[in-house]
């Protein structure tokens, strides 16, 4: 029996996902008209076919193909949750998930649109929800969080089966709770978001959250 999203493979088998050293994007080419990107991360970019627009096609780089099983039975033993996107099939070298409308917390602080302490309570709940299942939610930060109907979803569990805490999202929480409202409803620069974002890559994972706030500031005192 065919499914709807088999109108979509021989487009995607002529995708070329290419990824980067140093943690980078991955690299995209010979993307088919019917076809668009609408996520790119270090391992795999997301896509969105014009025919079956409600499928997210998650392609993965010909090195990074063995993840592809690992992130499809997390998403298995996830199970059906409000929390996280539906994964219907996996392939060699790419899923087939539920595609998922909204903004990411990080284009909400770029164009000024309001978050709520009720997505940052639901992410708790979401990672609660993935413990309770024996697995470990990490690598959550600003741009796997969707604003969707005034709720969270989470976008990427491709790390949940890995050990260890990279303390991304408590950092983000403690960050939310002491500086949101200075900036709530208000557009923050996308050059600050950035500066911010890259920083913490190369430093913040290795300091605490008071660290990295101290690293930070003297950053910018210095910058001015």
């Amino acid at each position: 029996m065919e499914n709807d999203w088999d109108k979509a493979i021989d487009s995607l088998s002529k995708i070329n996902v290419s990824s980067n050293k140093n943690n980078k994007s991955v690299t995209i080419s010979e993307v088919p008209n019917d076809l668009k990107c609408i996520g790119v991360g270090t391992d795999a970019a997301v896509f969105q076919s014009i025919s079956t627009p409600a499928y997210a096609f998650k392609v993965y780089a010909k090195d990074k193909v063995n993840k592809v099983k690992v992130e499809a039975n997390v998403y298995e033993i996830l199970g059906v949750s409000p929390f996280f996107p539906t994964c219907f099939a996996s392939y060699d070298d790419f899923l087939v998930l539920s595609y998922e409308e909204g903004k990411t917390l990080f284009d909400c602080l770029v164009q000024g649109i309001h978050i709520p302490e009720t997505v940052v309570n639901e992410v708790e709940e979401a990672r609660e929800y993935a413990r309770e299942k024996g697995l470990n939610p990490r690598d959550i930060h600003l741009k796997n969080i969707l604003l969707q109907n005034g709720r969270a979803k989470i976008i990427d569990v491709s790390e949940y089966a890995l050990p260890g805490n990279d303390f991304r999202w408590e950092h983000l929480k403690k960050g939310y709770e002491q500086y949101y409202h200075l900036i709530d409803g208000n557009s923050v620069p996308l050059w600050l978001v950035e500066t911010i974002r890259k920083l913490y890559n190369e430093q913040g994972k290795h300091s605490s959250y008071e660290e990295f706030t101290k690293k930070i500031s003297k950053f910018f005192i210095k910058s001015n």
